[in-house]
């Protein structure tokens, strides 16, 4: 398949050429911290313009970019000073995240357009409109096809379900195990089965295995999976269910070797991804995310799918946990001697444990609860608190997910 899938690849790449030029000609004059990566891989002189020639330039990694916010708040110098921010987002990390200027700037309304979204639509958006920045990308996707956006956000099954019976809401957008959720609360509840008309949905943040797909189909004829993160917005999306993700316009995207950043034909690499805006353009950042170039049903370019990590971060209910993040939660608790989060899927649902080794003559009770808030606070997770006689191994961050 190399050939044709190469063929695929030069096509995609040339026809984004134009903008890309376009793109970093105008970031390096405007934007301090392209400046400072082109004067590092020694490019000041010789700015990139070409995808073929982006592999001069290093991968920026997620620590990378929070190096920089914090020697240089909020951006790092990744924005031009001149661009016009309406929001500003905080995701663990701590990253800020900008919301620029025009409508639908995370571009999510290419999905919604494929699930066959629009001005008839009411669409119940389950993500977070608190600090994270999911809520507001969906919502702008949304809001730029004339849809109804009732602003759900996370929690209240009770109050999304009744609303989905009253409003006549016909799409939702959210987590996967999330609207199982809402299923769920909505026949247990005894809401009229008449008054279900929630017939598409747009899931994206964690994976969606064969068998869920399956029971939700059972209650929305549509169900179709997009890929996107906090820093890029919308990077791919499905058009045929379990075909692959088509690359969203907007953004290049490559498949990168994880030892030298080498862009790949085949064969799994890390997604690698530069956003075709000037002011804010995110040359060859890396998600983090694992994938591998495929074709679709009509020979075209495709994703194939997030196939796993780079590194230790996990994605956990659509929201990074990384071990320096949980290390810093927990510094300090007292009368704790080890502990280790676990991450478990229960009936299509993360969960989120704390495993904990007391010290002698502890207060258990209080214990548990010390350090339930502390992750709360520090990681926005709510989870259970077991005391255990030792850990299983030291992994800070231990996943025992099975996503078949």
């Amino acid at each position: 398949m190399t050939e044709p899938l190469q063929q695929v690849l030069d096509a995609y790449a040339d026809a984004l050429a134009p903008a890309l030029a376009t793109t970093l000609r105008r970031a390096a004059t405007a934007v301090p911290a392209f400046a400072v990566r082109l004067a590092e891989a020694g490019l000041a002189d010789d700015v990139p313009t070409t995808p073929d020639d982006l592999p001069k330039l290093p991968v920026l990694t997620k620590d990378d970019v929070l190096d920089r916010q914090l020697a240089d708040p909020p951006f790092g110098g990744l924005i031009d000073p001149a661009a016009v921010i309406h929001r500003i987002f905080q995701s663990p990390g701590p990253l800020y995240e900008p919301q620029l200027a025009g409508m639908d700037p995370w571009r999510w309304g290419q999905a919604l357009v494929a699930l066959d979204v629009g001005p008839a639509d009411r669409v119940i958006n389950c993500f977070g409109y608190h600090l994270s920045p999911a809520g507001a990308m969906l919502d702008e996707g949304c809001l730029a096809l004339g849809a109804t956006v009732i602003p759900a956000g996370i929690g209240s099954a009770d109050l999304q379900a009744r609303a989905i019976a009253d409003l006549g809401v016909s799409a939702y957008v959210g987590l996967p195990s999330y609207l199982k959720a809402l299923v769920d609360r909505y026949d247990e509840l005894g809401l009229p089965a008449t008054s279900w008309k929630v017939g598409k949905a747009l899931v994206t943040a964690e994976p969606l295995p064969d068998s869920l797909r399956m029971l939700l189909q059972k209650r929305v004829a549509a169900v179709r999976m997009a890929y996107g993160t906090a820093e890029a917005g919308l990077i791919a999306y499905e058009v045929d269910p379990g075909a692959g993700l088509v690359p969203a316009d907007g953004v290049l995207i490559q498949v990168c070797d994880l030892d030298d950043g080498r862009p790949l034909v085949e064969g799994e690499g890390e997604v690698v991804v530069t956003l075709l805006r000037p002011e804010y353009p995110l040359v060859r950042f890396g998600t983090g995310d694992l994938s591998a170039w495929t074709l679709g049903p009509r020979g075209d370019l495709r994703l194939a799918g997030v196939l796993g990590r780079v590194g230790q971060a996990v994605k956990v209910r659509g929201l990074f946990l990384h071990p320096r993040q949980a290390q810093a939660a927990m510094a300090g608790v007292a009368h704790v001697r080890a502990w280790q989060l676990v991450v478990d899927r229960v009936a299509h649902r993360d969960e989120l444990r704390c495993l904990v080794v007391l010290a002698p003559d502890s207060d258990a009770d209080q214990v548990r609860a010390e350090v339930a808030e502390r992750v709360r606070a520090g990681l926005r997770f709510g989870c259970a608190v077991e005391t255990v006689a030792a850990l299983p191994d030291e992994a800070v961050i231990k996943d025992l997910r099975d996503w078949s």
